[in-house]
């Protein structure tokens, strides 16, 4: 047997990459932030999650939740408390599952199950990570041009080539450093609620008092939410990141094969987690609450874009919040565009059986690499292309919800499964809100197709 590889406890042998291999995309001085502590600062624990909670408020979430907030008001606000805890325990399951694998959703999905589950799956996420691109790519140049004039698209072509060139220049660690940072350009729209007047008390009773509506434009709409908040890219996503901090430190192995550290893995992920998406779901609430005391207030009820908030912003606001919403757009794109395009690589990677990983260089995972700089520039050839921006935002929002449900009922029965989890399958509490996540992302869409039936 090769000194490269391991046997986990199903007998499956598994590569490993030698350890200067393993530093070849980061520093030998570089920090190994999987270790379960904080020595290195809050910045070493929060990392996946973190990451995934701020991209999900992309560009494309924004308009989503600006529309929410200036058709419906504080309605809906509801449906933030609602969805934390199931997409925290998803995303939580989606860490596990790399952690303890050292493999990613597809990839364990080519491992353990039927080729006819994989692809359809994978094709679905990645349409919608393309359509994704190309919204959130558009919404940075028009961003760009809300602040210093100039050609949206040349802006858009010059940030969707700088996201490429970070993604497959920058080393591992650096890279996810500044993804770090960048999620600091949520509280854009903290700043954005307090130069507004907003009515505290209605927006309480709200919050925690359910409004619904049985038409075919309200079920859209909260189906839009869910698979706004809930997305599969997210999935993917944090589960292939906890295999690349994994494979960044040559001391650490798939749990399932090594088991030592386990607890400590598990605390870190879940702080990790919890954290990333109670300030993705609080960014969210908050940006309802400021188009709907803003736009929704002054009779503005169709907001289609998120450059579109921020220039409404601008004559009821100020230009103070028009500006900072337009900043918040461009710097969530910057943190999104490689997120969706990283997710996209991954899982058709993966399914293929490529090398893969931001650990690796260019010439050592050129399909993988190929994968991100091909998928976004599809993304932009969508902006020149003068696809309906808004049409393809919306509605890939609904097939991410639509899409949602079948892939977290994969999901579960996988961490449920002792074949892919050895030892760790899922606790009960990840069981409990995983399943109640599922049902409720599958009855979304159900009551979505009952209400276009009788439409």
């Amino acid at each position: 047997m090769s000194k490269n590889t391991v046997t986990d406890k199903t007998g499956r042998f598994s590569e490993r990459k030698p350890k200067a291999q393993a530093l070849s995309r980061r520093g030998p001085n570089s920090p190994t932030p999987d270790k379960g502590d904080t020595k290195h600062g809050i910045l070493s624990t929060l990392g996946p999650g973190l990451i995934a909670g701020a991209a999900d408020d992309d560009p494309s979430g924004i308009a989503t939740y600006s529309q929410i907030g200036a058709q419906y008001g504080y309605s809906m606000l509801w449906s933030m408390v609602l969805t934390y805890p199931l997409m925290a325990a998803i995303q939580e399951i989606s860490a596990q599952i790399g952690r303890v694998t050292g493999h990613g959703i597809a990839g364990n999905l080519r491992r353990f199950y039927s080729p006819w589950l994989l692809y359809p799956i994978v094709g679905i996420m990645v349409v919608a990570n393309i359509i994704n691109l190309g919204a959130d790519i558009g919404a940075m140049g028009d961003a760009a041009h809300l602040l210093i004039n100039g050609p949206s698209l040349l802006y858009a072509a010059l940030f969707a080539t700088l996201c490429v060139i970070l993604e497959i220049v920058s080393p591992y660690d650096k890279y996810a450093r500044y993804l770090k940072w960048l999620c600091l350009t949520l509280f854009a729209y903290v700043a954005t609620v307090f130069v507004i007047h907003v009515p505290w008390k209605t927006v309480l009773i709200s919050t925690f008092v359910p409004s619904l509506h049985l038409n075919v434009t309200f079920a859209t709409s909260l189906v839009a939410v869910l698979g706004t908040t809930i997305s599969p890219y997210l999935f993917f996503w944090q589960a292939e990141e906890e295999v690349e901090l994994e494979r960044a430190n040559p001391k650490e192995f798939p749990l399932k094969s090594r088991p030592a550290g386990a607890k400590a893995q598990f605390h870190r992920i879940r702080v990790d987690t919890y954290s990333g998406m109670a300030i993705s779901n609080l960014i969210a609430y908050l940006i309802i609450v400021s188009t709907a005391a803003s736009l929704h207030a002054h009779g503005i009820t169709n907001i289609q874009s998120s450059t579109q908030a921020a220039e409404a912003l601008r004559p009821i606001a100020g230009r103070f919040a028009s500006t900072v919403f337009a900043v918040g757009i461009i710097g969530t794109g910057m943190l999104a565009v490689p997120v969706f395009a990283g997710s996209a690589a991954y899982a058709i990677g993966e399914s293929l059986k490529w090398p893969v990983g931001l650990n690796r260089s260019p010439l050592q995972a050129r399909g993988f690499y190929t994968v991100i700089a091909l998928s976004t520039v599809l993304g932009l050839c969508l902006c020149f292309l003068k696809v309906d921006p808004i049409k393809a935002l919306f509605w890939s929002a609904v097939l991410n919800g639509v899409a949602a449900g079948p892939i977290m009922l994969v999901m579960m029965l996988m961490g449920a499964n002792k074949r892919v989890m050895g030892q760790f399958t899922l606790p009960f509490y990840l069981k409990a809100l995983g399943w109640a996540g599922t049902c409720a992302m599958l009855a979304a869409a159900i009551a979505l197709f009952a209400t276009w039936g009788k439409s």
